[in-house]
């Protein structure tokens, strides 16, 4: 099984009524901001132990890197919600920072949904923010007003799905079947890497089988619509240094089949005042865990200067 290199240890932080967990790699020294690493959809903190573990000496000497499990994922609860909205993961992170690095910019890294969320609040609050670092975090296609009416009715639609059990998420009798998912979802994942991410994403219940470290109600569709002018708005008061990172396979082709393409989210990103792109050959959108070193060495360079 993968070994790690720097372990994290787990801090449990009361948030907003949800005691939300978080894991720590490092310690604090000096002037050197804060790396908080925030995790996509489905996904949990423990996700970023690679790329930590790629992260050279000279980087990580002196600096606290923290990641939480946002609400309803890995080991943070839920609070019984049965939907998620998403302005409250901007909130969470207010909170986090406002505990963690009060009075401090600190630097921010997302991933997919996380990256979204890390845009946003970039945006949103741009005084708390160094540098932001971008891992795939594209927005959804642009909506229509005339697209409302069904949007909330597919939403109270899926609330009642959840609530008759339609949508639990699907036990595996062994953790070895959720290294098995993990690799079949992301055919660059080692086995060594998805052993022991299975342990991480996913947790035995008193039956012996184990369950995903994720809320069902993660899969209910959001009620309001995306709304680009809105987003593009938010981009334009980003202040910090901007660094989206893609990965060489086209997520947005697999995913949305022409709704959404990469060129429509490059255009996006024009809206940001100091903007770069990269991109990590030979990943897909798991590109944390199919290159971390790559990664490493982009969050290195740039964060670092």
């Amino acid at each position: 099984m993968y070994k790690e290199k720097r372990p994290s240890r787990s801090e449990f932080v009361p948030i907003r009524g949800i005691n939300y967990h978080v894991l720590h790699w490092g310690e604090a020294q000096g002037s050197l901001p804060p790396l908080v690493l925030v995790h996509g959809w489905m996904d949990v903190a423990a996700s970023y132990q690679f790329v930590v573990d790629a992260l050279p000496d000279a980087f990580t000497l002196g600096r606290s890197i923290i990641a939480p499990d946002w609400r309803g994922y890995g080991k943070t609860g839920a609070n019984g919600a049965d939907n998620f909205w998403y302005p409250d993961y901007l909130a969470d992170l207010d909170f986090l920072l406002d505990h963690y690095a009060p009075g401090r910019a600190v630097d921010l890294v997302g991933h997919s949904m996380g990256g979204n969320v890390a845009m946003m609040y970039a945006g949103v609050r741009p005084e708390r923010i160094r540098r932001l670092v971008n891992l795939e975090g594209f927005g959804m296609p642009a909506t229509r007003p005339s697209q409302a009416p069904g949007r909330f009715a597919k939403w109270m639609d899926e609330l009642k799905s959840l609530h008759k059990g339609e949508l639990a998420l699907k036990p595996y009798k062994d953790v070895d079947g959720v290294a098995r998912r993990l690799m079949r979802t992301n055919p660059r994942l080692s086995q060594d890497k998805a052993d022991w991410l299975a342990r991480h994403w996913a947790s035995p219940d008193t039956q012996g089988q184990w369950n995903i470290q994720g809320d069902a109600a993660h899969k209910i569709v959001n009620a309001q619509l995306y709304r680009v002018d809105e987003v593009l708005e938010i981009y334009q008061r980003i202040s910090a240094p901007t660094l989206a990172i893609e990965a060489s396979d086209d997520s947005l082709g697999k995913w949305w089949q022409g709704k959404f393409t990469l060129a429509e989210y490059h255009e996006r990103l024009k809206s940001v005042p100091q903007v770069s792109t990269a991109v990590v050959q030979d990943a897909g959108h798991m590109l944390h865990h199919d290159q971390p070193e790559q990664l490493a060495r982009l969050l290195t360079d740039f964060l670092g200067e």
